[in-house]
């Protein structure tokens, strides 16, 4: 992109300018999500009577997902009960079941599915991501094999798993396959899961916690494997799936596949168009505006949620790109307040990621950045009583916490974390109790290998480091 696709200034710079463009001006959100719509509440409340478009590539208005691999999935609440509540009325013309197709960053244009193009001054892209599919399109199309991203997709293994298969092979012990393997056993269903790595949730929390998920999976009575690949689904004459090949060897019969391989940000639609966004999102200033491909900061683009990707001064300036639903509400009103704001009113997006579970009758959160750490200890409690805490260090100091049913202790380890104390914290070798009075390698893969795990990812390193090459992102 040359200098001169940008050439006039933004509509909101000059005196008096912003006060028009908030009575005036033109806000496009692309993706009708969690981070979308907490932002055109706060577009509202903090004043902006302009015009307001909602793009969504969906038919639904927007929904919470975290209980679609749970309370829907065991039948106690409805998929078209999902629906986000209203804080506010957002006043806004809704294009829904139209994908956003391309954007003209020069002309401020979003090109639509039904060639439709809607102008902007200020865009906000909150287009999250969706479920990695499974890679052989034959395979995938067969009857039985499913993904769990979106409300349908929900509704739709629901009503399968209702019909009591006599097998079901999760394809991938991340946070989502491992609450899928909950649900199904909780329904009494044969349950097979998959892993590539040595244990579940090893790429979000690392082998010495992974192992304290495989018990529990175990114990629970699901046939965990790993350190295995699925290599081919089988389908019968009537192109329903009825076995998986594994990487050993063996087959298991099944009648429902659910592959659980991670997630895919949602910036397809943006290629060619100058801004920064690629396979791990779009790269965006604290503040929440993106970046064109040349590294320039925009003024009148931002993201929020899944597909934004910031730098976080608490973790050494790494550009994080969170999977998490606390995240997604703020980082939203923290682009919204800026996209309305003066320069010298515009905050940070600095609030210490945390991230909740619930699987196999135990309570898992997390605070912090536990997949940056090298080290853990743990700090209360015991791994076989499957119920402790554990601190993770990253070169000398606390950079993440992890509790399993033990949460009431997280605020006090998200201090650590905040003010950078030091690790292993001091106290480690006062509880008499703990299994970990001594740090021990978190185990973590190797970052070459590609996992599913994380929930958090890293990418960038501080603006220090002289090793950094820009390579656009397509």
């Amino acid at each position: 992109m040359r200098w001169t696709h940008r050439p006039r200034r933004c509509p909101v710079h000059g005196d008096g300018a912003l006060e028009q463009f908030k009575r005036e001006g033109r806000i496009v959100v692309v993706g009708a999500s969690l981070a979308g719509l907490r932002a055109a509440e706060t577009l509202r409340a903090e004043g902006f009577a302009g015009s307001l478009t909602m793009i969504g590539d969906e038919p639904h208005e927007p929904y919470d997902r975290p209980p679609l691999s749970k309370q829907v999935l065991l039948g106690r609440a409805a998929a078209d009960r999902t629906a986000l509540p209203r804080l506010r009325s957002v006043d806004a013309t809704w294009r829904l079941g139209v994908p956003a197709t391309g954007l003209d960053m020069a002309a401020r244009r979003v090109r639509l599915a039904d060639g439709d193009e809607v102008p902007y001054d200020r865009l906000l892209i909150a287009t999250g991501v969706r479920a990695r599919a499974w890679p052989r399109e034959a395979e995938a199309e067969l009857d039985g094999v499913f993904v769990l991203r979106t409300r349908d997709d929900s509704v739709a293994l629901a009503r399968r798993l209702e019909e009591g298969p006599k097998r079901v092979l999760v394809i991938g012990a991340g946070f989502t396959g491992s609450e899928i393997a909950s649900a199904c056993r909780e329904r009494g269903l044969a349950v097979t899961v998959a892993e590539r790595g040595a244990a579940p949730l090893v790429g979000a929390l690392g082998g010495v916690v992974g192992a304290v998920a495989a018990e529990l999976q175990r114990a629970h009575g699901v046939d965990l494997r790993c350190g295995i690949m699925v290599t081919a689904l089988e389908g019968d004459a009537s192109g329903r799936v009825r076995a998986a090949q594994l990487s050993d060897g063996s087959t298991v019969q099944t009648d429902v596949v659910i592959v659980s391989l991670g997630a895919i940000r949602n910036t397809d639609w943006l290629a060619g168009s100058g801004l920064g966004a690629g396979p791990r999102g779009i790269a965006c200033d604290a503040g929440c505006r993106a970046f064109d491909i040349r590294g320039i900061v925009t003024d009148d683009i931002y993201a929020a949620g899944d597909v934004a990707r910031c730098p976080h001064p608490l973790f050494g300036y790494q550009f994080l790109s969170l999977e998490h639903w606390g995240n997604a509400v703020t980082q939203a009103r923290i682009a919204a307040h800026n996209m309305i704001s003066e320069s010298a009113d515009r905050i940070p997006h600095m609030e210490v990621p945390a991230f909740w579970s619930s699987q196999f009758g135990v309570n898992i959160k997390s605070v912090g950045v536990p997949s940056l750490g090298t080290e853990i200890v743990i700090s209360q409690g015991t791994l076989e009583s499957h119920r402790f805490m554990g601190v993770y260090g990253y070169q000398g100091r606390v950079i993440g916490a992890v509790a399993f049913d033990h949460a009431r202790w997280l605020p006090f380890y998200q201090e650590l974390i905040e003010t950078t104390a030091p690790f292993p914290p001091p106290f480690t070798t006062v509880d008499r109790h703990a299994d970990g009075q001594r740090p021990v390698d978190a185990d973590f893969p190797d970052p070459s290998v590609p996992t599913h795990g994380p929930t958090v990812t890293l990418g960038g390193y501080a603006p220090t480091d002289r090793r950094m090459t820009f390579t656009p992102a397509h």
